[in-house]
């Protein structure tokens, strides 16, 4: 491994001008990759790239050609070469940060196990406003026979100081009674949009917590009012594109931006400082118990397709449902078991005629959109809208993302459609097709028929995989590993879960022109792995190791150094 590494600290300087094919005028290069083993190019050895884009792909006299003194030529011997990594839906922004706090909770404790991490956390507090956390378990704290409602025990714990903690998948908060008041929440209080107050099943009074949308409203009043939030978002986010880099990762979906704190500014900022190590597809989160009209005029401000930019802004993440355990997820047939016996379907963040016209009102200021849709009426009723807006005429991509539960009737649509399906397999139990904690709440029948990459596969559709970090490990390669050892569930074979993260990725962020794939006339997005991943056995995929991360052709990640 060191050998592998140290390889990379010689760069010689220097080659030549080339003179392009037909006599044109002579060139330099800014940077040759020579001696290298390039994915799906077994007639070539070196990439020269040049102005951040890749000019030529050849070996032998021709690459010499393209030297300057000015060159730097970079031997990699025979290590492998493939297109950067595209994470078509990763959370980059707070997955690394601290600010969304740090009273980390246990995800297997229950209720009242939970008080020792309470009081922990009320101990190392350093002030008296809000605090966050993170990490429980809805299942386990809201298990039945408890002597004590999840209120009662965190506001023995935190009396009057207000807190809020987001379940270990975020679609659920933990809040206290000072939280509850501060958000203008009692057991009167309508459940808004897209979300449910959950209330004792008893008494009727709240029970502390929140799902969905209800949490999300809470979560957003503590963020916006931390202690140097700006600095403590920045310094998050640059240790995001750091892990990204680190992994091979040069270009992101975001997974959503909460533009209402402050997060979009500091994106603006990474940009204009040159701090970016990735190209970034920014998402502005719709938010969908707030009017329309208000919203578009903040998403129109901010558009921007430039090719020349790393921030792009040009399609919104939408939720269409929440997740299956909180009962949320939105199902065609009814919940065997449920914590919301009103809502046995499940519940949209966003109604389906709403979402219709949701997708309309952005394709007229320039907007696909990346939506959340995890049961099979949310599927069904986001291609719906999105069928809507294809026959208004919109050629704008639209990605489902998570796409758990498919109605069989609604696979051969995603291609009709031009309708991109992420997937998220970058964890063990989806790898082993272990969906036995489904079973509790949709039967044996329909957990069976949770994830199926390859159905949709088969079916000529665009399928991307990603990571949603840190929900799942930010590893690409876990991911590739992954939907191969899923067997008849997952992708048939390596290239086809390496195009899953690479040129599948950027044809759902609309920038498969630019980048994911190894092409002259592209950005030089690549990643240099120590081996070659199509050779060796799948288990040892994500064993490999990143040696070295370009981003138009600037290094962003080396492992030597």
């Amino acid at each position: 491994m060191d050998g592998l590494i140290n390889r990379f600290a010689r760069f010689v300087l220097p080659l030549c001008c080339f003179l392009a094919a037909g006599g044109a005028a002579a060139q330099s290069a800014d940077l040759i990759i020579s001696n290298a083993t390039i994915y799906g190019l077994d007639e070539a050895d070196s990439i020269v790239v040049d102005d951040g884009k890749i000019v030529f792909i050849g070996k032998g006299e021709a690459v010499r050609t393209y030297r300057s003194p000015d060159t730097v030529w970079l031997d990699v011997e025979q290590a492998f070469v493939m297109p950067g990594f595209i994470d078509n839906h990763n959370h980059v922004f707070e997955a690394a940060s601290s600010a969304g706090g740090n009273c980390e909770l246990s995800l297997d404790a229950g209720l009242m196990e939970q008080i020792p991490y309470l009081t922990y956390c009320r101990q190392q507090a350093q002030s008296d406003g809000w605090l966050m956390g993170y990490g429980f378990s809805l299942d386990a704290i809201l298990s039945t026979g408890q002597a004590h409602t999840p209120l009662e025990v965190i506001d023995s714990i935190f009396p009057k100081r207000p807190v809020v903690l987001m379940e270990q998948t975020s679609h659920s908060m933990w809040v206290n009674s000072a939280a509850l008041a501060l958000a203008g929440i009692d057991k009167q209080s309508p459940n808004p949009q897209g979300g449910v107050i959950l209330k004792d099943e008893k008494t009727g009074e709240l029970n502390g917590i929140l799902l969905d949308n209800a949490g999300d409203i809470v979560m957003e009043l503590a963020w916006n009012q931390l202690e140097e939030k700006f600095e403590q978002s920045y310094l998050g986010l640059l240790a995001g594109l750091d892990a990204a880099a680190a992994h091979g990762i040069t270009t992101i979906g975001d997974g959503r931006l909460y533009w209402k704190r402050g997060w979009f500014e500091v994106w603006q900022q990474a940009e204009q400082n040159g701090d970016l190590t990735a190209r970034v597809s920014l998402r502005p989160w719709i938010y969908p118990q707030e009017p329309m009209s208000a919203q578009l005029a903040f998403l129109k401000g901010i558009q921007s397709s430039d090719p020349q930019r790393l921030l792009r802004v040009d399609q919104v993440k939408m939720y269409s449902d929440g997740i299956i355990i909180n009962g949320t997820a939105k199902t065609l047939a009814p919940y065997l078991n449920t914590y919301l016996p009103a809502y046995p379907n499940g519940l949209h963040y966003i109604p389906p005629q709403a979402m219709a016209d949701w997708l309309d009102a952005l394709r007229q200021i320039g907007y696909g959109a990346h939506i959340h849709a995890i049961g099979d009426a949310a599927v069904h009723a986001s291609l719906n809208a999105i069928e809507s807006v294809r026959r208004q005429g919109s050629r704008h991509p639209y990605t489902l993302t998570h796409v758990e539960l498919v109605d069989p009737s609604d696979l051969p649509r995603f291609s009709q459609l031009s309708v991109t399906a992420d997937f998220q397999v970058g964890s063990d139990y989806v790898a082993a097709h272990d969906h036995q904690w489904a079973e509790y709440f949709l039967g044996l029948k329909r957990a069976k028929a949770l994830m199926n990459v390859n159905a949709l596969f088969k079916t000529g559709a665009n399928v991307t995989l990603s990571s949603d970090w840190n929900v799942h490990s930010i590893n690409p390669l876990v991911g590739i590993a992954n939907s191969l050892i899923m067997d008849a569930t997952g992708l048939p074979d390596i290239h086809t879960a390496i195009d899953a993260y690479t040129i599948n990725a950027a044809k759902s962020l609309g920038l498969e022109a630019l980048t994911g794939s190894i092409a002259v006339g592209k950005s030089a997005d690549l990643v240099i792995l120590s081996d070659d991943i199509t050779l060796m056995p799948i288990t040892q995929v994500p064993e490999t190791s990143v040696l070295m991360t370009l981003l138009q052709g600037e290094i962003v990640f080396d492992a030597s150094r």
